[in-house]
């Protein structure tokens, strides 16, 4: 698949098939995502798999509600680890660098879903330290993303986008 072609097609999808997600399909996005870039090349993500309902379940109410979560038969949280990006970077590694890169890793995520069939969201609505408690979360690492994954059961449509003109600005803003 070409990549304009996911970028362009990708949607977040919050209705899934009742079919499982293979192991080794998950592993490929996962894979995708180790290959985003990073500050450094730090790659201070990390990323926790829940297939366990109730995990789904109490990771949905920490989402303020978005039951869609679990319903999902697989679902990726990412994780930000701090500590690693400070290492290199001190205070703008912990408070910016960990967070754009677990986006670029986020973001990669989703393009390779797309690409193999499958239908993700990007939830970042979510109490944080709900979610930590959740999933054992330890200090110096914050989940940033709860991604849902599972065959799509809808198909919606292309949500409008800016015009270039209005967001492009030439050597000043």
């Amino acid at each position: 698949m070409d990549v304009f072609e996911a970028i362009k097609g990708r949607r977040s999808i919050r209705a899934y098939k009742a079919v499982d997600v293979p192991e080794e399909t998950v592993e490929k996005l996962i894979d995708a995502a180790r290959w985003a870039p990073s500050a450094g090349n730090l790659q201070p993500w990390e990323f926790i798999v829940v297939r366990n309902p109730e995990t789904k379940r109490r990771l949905a109410e920490a989402a303020l509600g978005q039951s869609f979560i679990e319903e999902a038969p697989v679902v990726i949280v990412v994780c930000a680890d701090e500590e690693r990006s400070a290492s290199g970077y001190g205070v703008r590694g912990r408070t910016l660098y960990c967070i754009q890169d677990t986006a670029a890793a986020i973001q990669n995520i989703h393009l390779a879903a797309y690409a193999l069939g499958l239908g993700t969201c990007w939830v970042g609505a979510f109490r944080e330290n709900e979610a930590k408690k959740i999933l054992d979360i330890p200090d110096g690492v914050r989940p940033v993303a709860i991604i849902p994954v599972g065959f799509p059961a809808e198909s919606p449509q292309p949500r409008s986008r800016r015009p270039l003109k209005q967001i492009i600005h030439y050597e000043k803003f």
